[in-house]
């Protein structure tokens, strides 16, 4: 049951106080409160425009706003905070709302008429969101009228108190006779006071993401986007606004997370005046977004987190949010099988006979999951290599005669190591793609992203499904399930090798997410059990939407250890380790050339999700096939702690040569240190390593020294390692509370 107050009632109820657990409105003065932050907003009693008021540390009362100099052009609305801007009402700056009325008008005047608070968090039709039951989660809906074009909005803000964490969407209604069109929809937008803030975001490429970048927010628009249909290896739906002193563990930081995997924009504005607008939603040349009259507009879902122990708390808020309340498979709290994957060790040279040696050599090893990569499909257009086959989802008859039934039990019938468990199966797939040289294409030409007369663009000797077409989604959902039914199958690898191009329309992109999200929820929902794991070229689409659905993603196709460790480490800045997968591959590695030790290389996969080898056993040298024993015991141990555990970055690859992470589990009493050295040094000293997290009262042996020390010893003076003069070193140290 929720309250509903009218603009007309807001002098007789301004000293009305109402709430729900963590929200609260006195008339319309609205306050969001959780562990550690307060979110305010109010409603402007005179305009009926949404305010902002603050979101940061604790804060209960609503003090008057800044005293602006209005002489000059900018007036009005440009000198207020606001909530929701819209457009071409005296505020100068970018609006999260602009709309094409159906008269050719671009103007918008969303006003307040009434608000409702309810416990928990309703689901937002055909799109990703995080949820929570009455206890976790409270929300307030505030409803905005535009009575000259009969628009409605509805914002929704939920705040989770534990994680200090706001999610915000909102709808857009057409009420009225005529088409309008949504050029622009920012699902959070808020006005910042005049602080000194840096920017910091991930940007990169393939087989070089989550590269973190900072720079200052200065006057103008920090801004990035993007325009790959996907949100991308160039840059992530993520940023973190932060003070200048602030660091890993002080300071105040700010994230904010878009859950959508299409284009994006993520904005920050800073005017004369020096407030800050923030925006972050769908990408502008990527909209356009027809609604007709009686239809309703849900904006993807968009997540606030802020942190007064600086970066590495807002990330920790970001992690236990995302495993509790965002991810909704059966695997997010479950330890993950170690794997062996065929690409790197056979490529496109497969056939049941080799696969089958291949997991014999898996079960020597003590692999638990064997997974079966590219190569294996395609009747009239087999599978031999990346210009073949790709849309025609039944196995190569040359390469597997009997289909895929019988090799798959073939592999079963092998037990892992040590146990009498049967060894799993997992295969890769890429649904939303296909080869000109397939049967699918010849058949349906229509069904790709395209332009009319224009060129198709390849990329990758490759086209992109049109999976805003419903008989695209169908097929895609037909031809899986067709995979999943044929074998026991335990584990599919979803990839996705390409951008689009050549759309006919903007709002095509939107339209394809849509389908995408609606095939994965049907496959995800009729198939529970399956392990999924997302990938796109690597991380071209980890990102909190697909998250949502799957329990992890392939970090990247960058498994070289040192590259890795900075991809990860940016990675983390927002997504949970427990949700990377990386994998201990061959030397010298494929992209770099670059040969690093089996320790060093195992402990960077060590501290992701999911582990496994992508390699070919029988290459193996003898000290590393050695090593693997104690590896996958560690793994066995490591897993767990990870899956469930807090991730703190001690030290990080961009500004030192000894970089280091840890992990301390859910009841405190274990931490796992993973500490490098990338580059021999005779000097300087290596600094001591300082901990993170500790009890400081109590004591912790440690497995570097075999000594016992009081926490407020290693967090504050630390422990000094003694490094070998060599390159790309490695250690695993384990504290054990006493």
């Amino acid at each position: 049951m929720g309250i509903v107050l009218g603009f007309s009632a807001l002098a007789l109820f301004a000293s009305l106080t109402i709430g729900q657990g963590a929200i609260t409105a006195t008339g319309t003065n609205f306050t969001l409160t959780g562990d550690g932050v307060s979110y305010l907003l109010h409603v402007d009693p005179f305009s009926g425009d949404l305010v902002s008021d603050h979101f940061g540390g604790p804060s209960n009362d609503f003090t008057p706003p800044a005293s602006i100099d209005q002489s000059g052009w900018s007036d009005g609305l440009t000198n207020t905070r606001r909530e929701f801007p819209d457009i071409g009402r005296s505020d100068f700056r970018l609006p999260a709302i602009h709309i094409q009325h159906g008269n050719g008008s671009t103007v918008t005047e969303f006003l307040y008429q009434s608000h409702q608070i309810v416990d928990g968090k309703p689901s937002l039709p055909g799109l990703p969101s995080t949820f929570g039951n009455e206890t976790e989660v409270t929300t307030l809906i505030v409803k905005l009228y535009d009575n000259y074009s009969d628009v409605s909005a509805a914002l929704s803000y939920s705040v989770f108190p534990r994680y200090n964490a706001i999610a915000r969407s909102f709808q857009i209604t057409n009420n009225g006779s005529n088409q309008i069109i949504i050029e622009r929809a920012a699902s959070f937008s808020t006005d910042f006071p005049n602080l000194d803030l840096d920017m910091i975001e991930v940007h990169g490429d393939w087989a070089h993401e989550f590269n973190r970048v900072k720079r200052r927010v200065d006057f103008g628009e920090t801004t990035f986007r993007s325009t790959e249909g996907y949100s991308s290896h160039l840059h992530n739906p993520f940023f973190a606004l932060v003070s200048p002193s602030t660091t890993e563990s002080t300071g105040e930081a700010w994230g904010f997370n878009l859950l959508y995997t299409g284009s994006f924009q993520a904005t920050a504005e800073r005017f004369s005046h020096g407030y800050i607008r923030v925006l972050l939603g769908l990408n502008p040349l990527h909209t356009s977004l027809p609604l007709q009259p009686g239809e309703t507009f849900t904006s993807p879902e968009a997540v606030a987190v802020y942190s007064s122990t600086g970066i590495g708390g807002m990330s920790r808020s970001f992690h236990d949010l995302y495993r509790n309340h965002l991810s909704r498979s059966n695997y997010t709290h479950q330890t993950r099988p170690i794997l062996l994957n065929s690409w790197e060790g056979l490529h496109f040279d497969i056939n049941e006979t080799s696969l089958v040696n291949l997991a014999g050599e898996a079960e020597e090893l003590g692999i638990q999951l064997f997974v079966m990569d590219d190569g294996w499909f395609g009747t009239e257009y087999p599978r031999n290599n990346d210009s073949l086959g790709l849309g025609d989802w039944t196995p190569n008859p040359a390469k597997f005669p009997d289909g895929l039934g019988p090799y798959v039990q073939h592999v079963n019938n092998y037990t892992i190591l040590n146990s009498s468990e049967s060894l799993r199966f997992g295969i890769w797939v890429e649904p939303e793609m296909v080869n000109p040289n397939s049967t699918l294409y010849h058949e349906h030409p229509e069904w790709v992203v395209s332009s009319g007369r224009y060129p198709r663009t390849l990329t990758r000797n490759q086209l992109v499904l049109n999976v805003g077409l419903p008989e695209v989604q169908e097929f895609i959902i037909r031809a899986v399930s067709n995979i999943i039914d044929s074998a026991n199958i335990q584990y599919i690898k979803w990839d996705n090798n390409r951008g689009m191009h050549e759309m006919s329309h903007p709002s095509d992109d939107y339209n394809y997410i849509l389908g995408l999200y609606r095939v994965i929820d049907n496959l995800t929902t009729t198939y529970p059990n399956i392990l999924w794991e997302g990938c796109a070229s690597g991380g071209g689409r980890f990102d909190a939407g697909l998250l949502h659905y799957w329990p992890q993603h392939w970090t990247s196709d960058n498994t070289d250890a040192s590259n890795r460790l900075t991809i990860q480490m940016g990675t983390s800045l927002v997504y949970p380790p427990s949700a990377m997968g990386c994998h201990v591959s061959a030397i010298p590695n494929g992209i770099t050339k670059r040969n690093i030790s089996i320790e060093y290389r195992a402990h960077v996969a060590l501290m992701c999700g999911s582990f496994g080898l992508e390699l070919n056993p029988s290459e193996l040298s003898p000290e590393e096939r050695s090593a693997i024993p104690a590896i996958m015991e560690e793994a066995r141990r490591i897993n767990p702690i990870v899956i469930s555990g807090s991730f703190y970055r001690l030290a990080i690859p961009d500004v030192t040569n000894w970089p280091a992470a840890q992990f301390v589990s859910s009841g405190r009493d274990q931490v796992i240190v993973f500490a490098f050295q990338q580059q021999a040094t005779v000097k300087p000293a290596p600094p001591p390593l300082r901990i993170q997290g500790l009890d400081p009262a109590a004591k912790y042996w440690n497995s570097a020294d075999n000594l016992t020390y009081g926490g407020a010893t290693y967090m504050n003076a630390g422990i000094n390692l003694a490094w070998e003069t060599a390159d790309y070193q490695s250690k695993l140290i384990w504290l054990y509370r006493q």
